[in-house]
């Protein structure tokens, strides 16, 4: 069922491959850090979605939603990240370097301790706050917000910002 779901999706008229993104990923130091996807997709849909952006093989491995499992959770539940470092086989989550698109999801990992983490905030991208609409990223001031969370516009902001993870 989820497979024919999720094949019904015209994915390839909407994404293309992304050379930036992969160059990106392609110069993270895999010594230093290892990367995964976390998604609240379910595995079929996250693993399309990165074959058609042309890094799935640049993606250790896939946290995704088992909807098949009634008792299933997903991001931003601390279960969801307690199973994402079960699986990656981490026990230390200062460790944890994580970017997400959500907000809400980037403070439930930072509650859980998770050490390095970004608010991916894409300038221009209109959303409803309090009933009004706003542009995503229009609050973004030196890479940093007033809570202390790091956002970035851009993902090759996070040269930048995690330097340590790259390669020289």
């Amino acid at each position: 069922m989820l497979v024919q779901c999720d094949g019904s999706l015209p994915l390839e008229e909407l994404l293309r491959p992304d050379p930036a993104l992969r160059k990106l990923l392609e110069d993270i130091d895999r010594s230093k850090v290892r990367v995964w996807a976390l998604t609240n997709a379910y595995h079929t849909h996250a693993s399309r979605v990165l074959r058609i952006l042309g890094i799935d093989d640049l993606i250790e491995g896939i946290v995704f939603c088992d909807y098949s499992n009634s008792n299933f959770s997903c991001k931003p539940e601390p279960e969801f990240y307690q199973n994402a470092m079960k699986k990656a086989g981490i026990s230390n989550p200062s460790k944890c370097y994580f970017i997400d698109d959500s907000r809400t999801n980037v403070e439930a990992a930072r509650r859980l301790g998770w050490g390095h983490c970004v608010h991916f905030c894409e300038r221009g991208l209109l959303h409803v706050e309090g009933g009004k609409p706003k542009y995503i990223g229009s609050d973004i001031h030196d890479g940093d917000d007033t809570s202390g969370i790091t956002a970035v516009s851009k993902l090759e902001e996070l040269r930048t910002v995690w330097p340590e993870i790259f390669k020289q």
